[in-house]
């Protein structure tokens, strides 16, 4: 169609449309500019793949109790980290959670110094470092300086395994996004401060995705048909350390019967 031979009412709409194409394509283009360049902004491997390697911590107050719950003498109030609200206990190990939540300042295994778990370790306000290889993360926690290996060379869980304190884990990527397989693990975790425990059949299902160059967003999905009526969700939001010379500080828990000890004394036998 020649334009030139239109009439002035149907030139004026075809320029309208003309004018709409065009102002749709330049917004096209800077919103694709805007996410190239946001995206340019996310670390990554040589390989492509985003590079979480940096030291992280959470500032929620998930480690005091995962649920809902107002100010209490032995953690601030919290609207919780679990989708939902409340996790959802098989009756009888709602009756042992209350047992534990009851015996908490004596029975919390992170008081005993134990290794923190999966995914406690994760939000427990204390920071942890990651180093990363196109082959795998290492999780270094400040907290008893426990280290978690998340393999991510495509090998699958081991086929006679020993339960571990931290499971075993394998990744693979959907898109940028990790998503970690965690299962094998002991009993002798908790979740929280608040008792909500797990047993030996606890599997965990992590997703971790960079917001920005320096936010991640940690969701998990947690199941054990021992002691829930149904999977549950988690996610808290985890931020990268930007302060000068930030280190992890050595924090050996099994030492702490022995630091009257150290560093030796002058004179001392």
């Amino acid at each position: 169609m020649n334009i030139l031979s239109m009439k002035p009412s149907s030139h004026n709409a075809c320029l309208g449309i003309m004018r709409l194409l065009a102002a749709s394509f330049i917004l096209s283009m800077l919103w694709t500019s805007i996410v190239s360049a946001a995206d340019k902004k996310i670390p990554r491997l040589a390989n492509g793949k985003p590079d979480f390697s940096g030291i992280w911590q959470t500032t929620s107050a998930a480690d005091y109790d995962l649920e809902p719950h107002g100010n209490r003498a032995d953690a601030p109030p919290s609207a919780g980290i679990v989708e939902g609200k409340f996790i959802p206990y098989l009756p009888k190990a709602l009756e042992q959670k209350q047992k534990n939540f009851a015996a908490r300042t004596t029975n919390d295994p992170a008081l005993k110094g134990y290794t923190l778990g999966v995914p406690r370790g994760i939000y427990y306000p204390e920071p942890f470092q990651i180093f990363q290889r196109k082959q795998d993360l290492t999780l270094v926690h400040q907290f008893g300086h426990s280290v978690r290996s998340i393999h991510t060379d495509g090998t699958d869980h081991p086929k006679d395994p020993y339960d571990w304190w931290l499971g075993d884990s394998r990744a693979h990527w959907e898109g940028d996004t990790l998503i970690v397989d965690v299962k094998h693990f002991n009993d002798k975790t908790w979740f929280d401060h608040a008792g909500n425990f797990h047993s030996d059949a606890l599997h965990v299902i992590e997703k971790w995705t960079f917001l920005d160059a320096n936010t991640i967003e940690y969701k998990a999905t947690i199941e054990d048909p021992n002691v829930f009526s149904r999977p549950w969700d988690i996610d808290v939001i985890l931020h990268r350390h930007r302060e000068k010379d930030f280190q992890l500080i050595e924090d050996y828990r099994f030492t702490l019967d022995y630091d009257q000890y150290y560093p030796p004394k002058p004179g001392a036998q």
